[in-house]
Parts: C-alpha cells; sequence; structure tokens
C-alpha cells in the first residue's frame, strides 16, 4: 500500500491496457531544500530547472505532445526517495488525477509530456510539511517530518477528467442495461472496467468532491 498521497491504490499489472482500451472504446475514440542546495543539485544531475514555487526538476527523457492540467486523470510510473536514498514508495502503474497530488507533485506532473521521464525534487512546503508519514501498516515513519522528496517519474498516458467521467456513466449505463458486465455486446462494445480501477477512480473522485 502506498505510504503517500501521490498515487491511489496500485493497479494490478495487465489493467493498464485494459483502462484505457476501455476508455477508447467507450469514448469512441522550503524546508527539505536546506538539506541539498543548488549547487550539489546542478553538479550530480546537470541542468536542473528550478521554478517560482521552489520545485525543482530535469528532463531525463523528453516526451512528445501537451502537458497535463489540473484536469485531467494521468498514468505513471515512480519511485519516490527521500535524500539519503531510501525508497518509501514506488509504483510500475498509478492513476491519479493531477490536482489530486501534493502540490509539488502535481506541478510537476504539468510540465511533463506522454513518453517523458522527469526527476522531481519536492521541498517539504509544497510535500508533506513539517509533519512526519506513518506506514499505515507497520506504523513506522515512512518520510520524516520536512523532508525534501525526490521523484522519478514516467508519464504513461493521460485522459481529462471528463473523459473518465464520460466513459464511467456509458459504462454505468451499460451494467443498467445488462451489457455488463458480463457477456458483453456483440458489435465489440467493452465489458466495464476492471473491479480494481473502477474502485479507484471511484474512491479518487468522491474525495475530490469531499474537499
Amino acid at each position: 500500500m502506498s505510504v503517500t498521497a501521490v498515487p491511489i491504490i496500485p493497479i494490478k499489472k495487465g489493467s493498464l491496457t485494459k483502462f484505457w482500451i476501455g476508455a477508447a472504446l467507450v469514448l469512441a475514440a522550503g524546508g527539505g531544500l536546506a538539506w541539498w542546495g543548488t549547487a550539489d543539485v546542478r553538479q550530480e544531475f546537470g541542468d536542473v530547472v528550478t521554478t517560482e514555487s521552489g520545485l525543482r526538476y530535469k528532463v531525463l527523457k523528453a516526451g512528445e505532445g501537451p502537458s497535463p492540467t489540473d484536469q485531467d486523470v494521468v498514468l505513471i510510473k515512480y519511485v519516490g526517495r527521500l535524500k539519503d536514498g531510501k525508497i518509501f514508495d514506488q509504483n510500475p502503474q498509478a492513476a491519479l488525477p493531477v490536482n489530486g497530488v501534493v502540490p509539488g507533485f502535481s506541478e510537476g506532473l504539468k510540465v511533463m509530456q506522454r513518453g517523458g521521464q522527469y526527476r522531481l525534487w519536492i521541498p517539504a512546503s509544497i510535500g508533506y510539511g513539517s509533519q512526519d508519514q506513518r506506514n499505515p501498516q507497520t506504523g513506522e515513519i515512512a518520510i520524516p517530518g520536512g523532508s525534501e522528496l525526490i521523484f522519478d517519474v514516467d508519464l504513461l498516458e493521460f485522459k481529462s477528467r471528463a473523459e473518465v467521467d464520460a466513459m464511467q456513466r456509458q459504462i454505468q449505463e451499460m451494467q443498467k442495461q445488462g451489457g455488463a458486465p458480463g457477456g458483453g455486446q456483440a458489435n465489440g462494445a467493452p465489458q466495464g472496467l476492471p473491479p480494481e480501477i473502477q474502485a479507484q477512480i471511484d474512491a479518487q473522485m468522491q474525495a475530490q468532491q469531499a474537499q
């Protein structure tokens, strides 16, 4: 289970393709920053862009096309580390709304492009602040308060919230009509999202609406 608010529940292997195929068919178609100064970051990783908020990022692999916005849902692969190199979270396939994560991570997603890989340095001021973050399973401190977060992120794909919402509505309508889940339809219409994907999206949307 994730110990941060960055991803939602991990997607099972193989579900990534089903998620976007289903979508296509239905839709027709700065505290911790003091630990590591600017000079040190540039020396080890080369050119690093620093934004007004204090986020630092480096393009490890350039992507193509437009960048996600706050109205989008992204699919990413990521590894999150502390300054000492300790991995506190990772996921090969995570789906999440861009505006549903910590501010620094959201900002980083919005400068990426499909197929791109970035390294993000997120200071505590736009990360988790001064509060310790504990592993919900063990109770141990996974991210000490004031920590800078370092993420390597691959942007696999993204779609608008409107597309995802429309996909959900159509699938729900199909389910009411008996078209899914189950035998599907003769013309090749999708049989609905995998249950774990549907549960993730529903939970995340509800959390956003409650804010």
